[in-house]
């Protein structure tokens, strides 16, 4: 039992530098996400889950609390730890007003156990909404449409 607690206190006691992710500053270009519903397929497939078809679904998950993520053109998927001017991660004003938009962000990456966080600095250029997914499944996808109580 000793033994472990003196490997508790040092392990406690190790510089925050070598327990903290190494961080990488990129510049990432891809689209504003819904992570909850991209994930989670719960709306569709990741093709249904963003662009213009899932713009209103994205602002009420991330109004409600849900991370927002980047969706890179590599097809990798960073989780947003926050967003230059907003401390949160979502539901802030910077996350609505992105929601859907593909965006250019200069900031700090940070990988570990497998998965992408960025901590957003600026958003260098905002290109708009710029994926029509609407085009293809509607502005409301017909398998989002729930079924009618019998």
């Amino acid at each position: 039992m000793k033994r472990f607690w003196v490997s508790v206190a040092l392990a406690c006691s190790a510089p925050v530098s070598a327990i903290a992710a190494e961080g990488e500053r990129v510049e990432v270009r891809g689209e504003i996400i819904d992570t909850w519903c991209y994930y989670s397929g719960v709306m569709g497939g990741p093709d249904a889950v963003v662009g213009t078809a899932h713009h209103t679904c994205a602002l009420w998950c991330s109004a409600g609390g849900i991370p927002v993520g980047l969706l890179g053109e590599d097809g990798d998927v960073y989780m947003v730890l926050k967003i230059e001017g907003d401390d949160a991660s979502a539901s802030g004003d910077t996350q609505l007003r992105l929601a859907s938009h593909e965006v250019t962000a200069d900031g700090m990456l940070y990988r570990r156990d497998g998965l992408n966080y960025l901590v957003v600095e600026e958003v260098v250029t905002d290109h708009g909404i710029t994926n029509l997914s609407h085009d293809i499944y509607g502005p409301v996808p017909g398998f989002a449409i729930p079924e009618p109580a019998e």
